[in-house]
């Protein structure tokens, strides 16, 4: 149903209008006494099998949703009917920002892909702990955390600790987003040196705690086997407890789209069936130089089960979808558990 009609007259209007469309379609069906109950029905697969411990926490499944899909925690409840093991919130900011000036998201339809540069659009870090401290479900939350734009990359690490004080009591783990392609310079945070006293200062922090987070790296698909050495390093310097491998792309190349539409889009970070191969790559090569127990969350590119197994091949210790939530409607989470356990 999703596929035949929904999303068909779904991608007939602008992207972003339809993402808050469907939260206010989301909101409003949830309101109806027996939907919550039907979308479990609908849409939930549970399995012994599936559970996952890692860093400490467990999961139900190991298929969660992405950050960028729900930024300021404004869906919390309604996406755990649909299923995820567990849901990344943000990127969140210390303070609100508009991001990017729109249009600013895009489908790239002949690739099964999206461009967006959304420029950590959010309601600033404190309205989302507010909604977290309501919210019903008990599904596991991660924090994905950022800077704000007119923060300077040398000031960045109170940007970080103001989130990571703020979220701490609301959410399970924490993702530092250091790689997406829509903040200028944010990037540069990846070299060895800004990232590592950012990691210290943030484990730090949370060693001060009575009980400790677990802390992530996010990481861009672009960077090279030098670089993603330095990464390695650092992790295994600190106590990293997890790697998120990857976020969104600003290479083209290889797409079917026309060089003509792209060039016409414009700049940001491509996700979806295009990055699913690099992707792969970057987990491969972390899990061969961290062993065989490091986390790793795989994301990038899971468009449908085949996808999700190869993803888990490759490496990843869990796995995120957005694009492939997009594409393939809510019931892809159901789709994917039910082939983990050979259903």
């Amino acid at each position: 149903m999703y596929k035949k009609i929904i999303r068909p007259i779904f991608f007939l209007f602008d992207p972003e209008k339809i993402h808050h469309f469907t939260f206010f379609l989301l909101k409003t069906l949830h309101k109806i006494p027996g939907i919550r109950s039907l979308f479990q029905t609908l849409f939930t697969y549970e399995n012994k099998n599936l559970e996952r411990k890692v860093f400490g926490l467990k999961f139900p499944n190991p298929v969660g949703l992405a950050a960028g899909f729900d930024k300021d925690a404004k869906l919390v409840d309604e996406l755990a009917t649909i299923g995820f093991g567990f849901i990344e919130i943000g990127t969140l900011t210390p303070k609100e920002q508009p991001g990017n000036e729109k249009p600013r998201l895009f489908r790239v339809k002949k690739d099964q892909g999206i461009i967006n540069r959304m420029g950590f659009n959010n309601g600033g870090v404190e309205a989302a702990v507010k909604r977290l401290k309501k919210r019903d479900s008990k599904i596991l939350i991660g924090g994905n955390i950022g800077k704000n734009k007119i923060t300077p990359n040398d000031e960045a690490e109170r940007d970080y600790e103001i989130c990571f004080e703020s979220l701490f009591d609301v959410v399970d783990y924490f993702v530092v987003n250091v790689s997406s392609p829509n903040t200028p310079n944010l990037r540069a945070l990846q070299d060895k040196e800004p990232l590592k006293r950012l990691l210290e200062r943030l484990q730090e922090r949370n060693k001060l705690k009575t009980t400790q987070k677990p802390i992530l790296l996010k990481i861009a698909p672009d960077l090279t086997n030098e670089q993603l050495n330095d990464i390695i390093e650092i992790a295994q310097e600190i106590g990293l407890d997890g790697i998120i491998a990857t976020n969104t792309t600003i290479s083209r190349s290889g797409l079917k789209t026309s060089k003509k539409k792209t060039e016409k889009i414009g700049a940001g970070g491509l996700s979806g069936k295009p990055l699913f191969n690099r992707s792969n790559e970057v987990i491969a090569y972390l899990r061969n130089a961290l062993g065989p127990v490091f986390p790793i969350i795989g994301a990038g590119g899971v468009m449908n089960e085949q996808d999700a197994v190869d993803k888990l091949d490759a490496g990843a210790t869990l796995i995120q979808i957005y694009s492939g939530f997009i594409y393939e409607g809510p019931n892809l989470v159901k789709r994917i558990n039910k082939r983990l356990v050979g259903i």
